[in-house]
């Protein structure tokens, strides 16, 4: 008879299993299926950071419209230096032109 090891899981990583447990709408026992972790193992899990995780879950919902400030904010700034670089593209892009006509001008023997 083979002995089984223990797993040994990080408390981070119940907190994230519970937070995923929460979000999902899958049973437990599929959960369980998924994460090669016995439901019962699961359930003591959720049981013991269940407020924890949904109190974080809940600041997280609150912290949102802040947040959505400031992903806007960064976006408009990147969609400003966005048009920055393409108005240096372009007169690099007709820099250049300019000077290969030039050069087909000038570099033609004269008879």
């Amino acid at each position: 008879m083979e002995k089984q090891t223990r797993n040994r899981y990080t408390e981070e990583f119940k907190k994230r299993t519970v937070k995923y447990i929460l979000e999902q709408s899958k049973t437990m026992p599929e959960i369980a299926g998924e994460l090669d972790i016995s439901a019962g193992v699961l359930h003591g899990w959720k049981q013991k950071y269940r407020t924890e995780i949904q109190a974080e879950m809940q600041t997280e919902i609150q912290a949102s419209p802040d947040k959505v400030r400031q992903l806007e904010q960064q976006l408009r700034e990147m969609e400003l230096a966005k048009q920055k670089q393409e108005a240096l593209n372009a007169d690099l892009q007709e820099e250049l032109a300019i000077l290969k006509k030039a050069l087909h001008i000038f570099g033609k023997e004269r008879n």
